[in-house]
């Protein structure tokens, strides 16, 4: 598990722009029954989730038109028990971190994998993101 004074100001950065920390199990599973749209963001301390994934996902908050009813958030490597319980709802996609998820009534309806951040800028990050937004929320 990592440090929490490393992992501490990565968490911040989303959780001060309005995503609810995922920690236990029972968190992940009351955040997946929620209705409406709720947008999870498996955070990480690699360098594609700094460069580009935190950027990007709250970018998209912060700018679309339409957006989720719910924000949430889990750490890998550090809010252990949540992550592996939210990745019960990423299925069939395999892990990954960093992740971003959309559902929709509980229901998966749009993935970013790791593979899919890695070297591209956030802006790229956030307009797909704003895209789903659209066509989702």
């Amino acid at each position: 598990m990592y440090p929490t004074e490393i992992v501490a100001p990565m968490k911040a950065e989303v959780t001060s722009n309005g995503f609810e920390e995922i920690k236990t199990a029972a968190d992940a599973d009351n955040a997946m029954k929620q209705s409406g749209t709720s947008l999870l963001f498996i955070n990480s301390v690699c360098g594609c989730a700094a460069g580009t994934a935190r950027p990007g996902v709250v970018l998209a908050v912060k700018n679309a038109t339409k957006k989720p009813d719910h924000l949430y958030t889990s750490f890998a490597g550090y809010d252990m028990e949540g992550v592996a319980q939210a990745r019960h709802y990423l299925l069939p996609y395999p892990p990954s971190s960093p992740a971003i998820a959309l559902f929709k009534d509980g229901k998966l309806v749009h993935m970013i994998e790791r593979h899919m951040i890695e070297g591209r800028p956030a802006q790229m990050i956030a307009a797909n993101l704003m895209q789903a937004f659209e066509e989702y929320c």
